[in-house]
């Protein structure tokens, strides 16, 4: 079980709002990729037995995650994601992409956060609130887990909406990540508007579709 060590130290050093963030998406061959920022204060308490349950996003089952995305939206001060579309992906990089969604989420939410604790081995760059890389965050920092959560559940939830306007890419099954199946029907279709024309697989099916 997660506890709050992380945020805690921060709260003892006089900070009041943390902001936990984590993407979703960054692997896939289609579609966006989304962050999310899940904010608690110093009164904040895992005291319910759902809360416990919060955990790194690819830990739990789909259903889990759905369910305790609803219990994060009720019990944290704030929750808010960023989307960051395949086009600009394709643009400026998956890695500044995944800065962009995150920055986005940051500066949608409600109340600012006065410390930023991210999951990854980088900081976000350009964000002046100060802030921690954590790496593996997601499986030990509670507001991490649950911006994970968050991010994966959104971004699932946006890719079965894409599944209804290209229904033959089977997007609601594989969320576009790479699997044997999507890359059969990329190869079979070639891309559509919505896959990463920077990323190999989608390159190279679109070169042979052409070709």
């Amino acid at each position: 079980m997660l506890d709050l060590k992380t945020e805690k130290s921060y709260f003892a050093k006089g900070f009041r709002l943390i902001g936990g963030v984590d993407e979703a998406g960054r692997g896939p061959l289609a579609g966006p990729v989304v962050a999310a920022c899940v904010v608690v204060g110093p009164d904040f308490a895992i005291n319910h037995p759902d809360l416990e349950l919060i955990a790194d996003s690819k830990k739990l089952t789909a259903k889990k995650r759905e369910y305790l995305f609803n219990v994060i939206k009720q019990k944290a001060l704030a929750v808010e994601i960023g989307v960051v579309n395949n086009g600009t992906i394709d643009k400026i990089n998956i890695l500044q992409a995944s800065f962009l969604a995150m920055r986005r989420a940051i500066k949608k939410l409600p109340l600012e956060p006065d410390y930023i604790v991210v999951d990854g081995g980088f900081k976000i760059p350009k964000l002046k609130t100060p802030q921690t890389a954590i790496v593996r965050g997601d499986a030990i920092v509670w507001t991490i887990a649950a911006a994970s959560i968050i991010a994966k559940v959104s971004r699932d939830w946006l890719m079965t909406e894409i599944d209804k306007e290209y229904p033959q890419y089977l997007f609601a099954k594989h969320k576009g990540y790479g699997t044997k199946d999507h890359l059969e029907l990329l190869k079979k279709h070639g891309p559509c508007p919505l896959h990463r024309f920077s990323f190999s697989p989608v390159k190279e099916a679109g070169e042979n579709r052409t070709s």
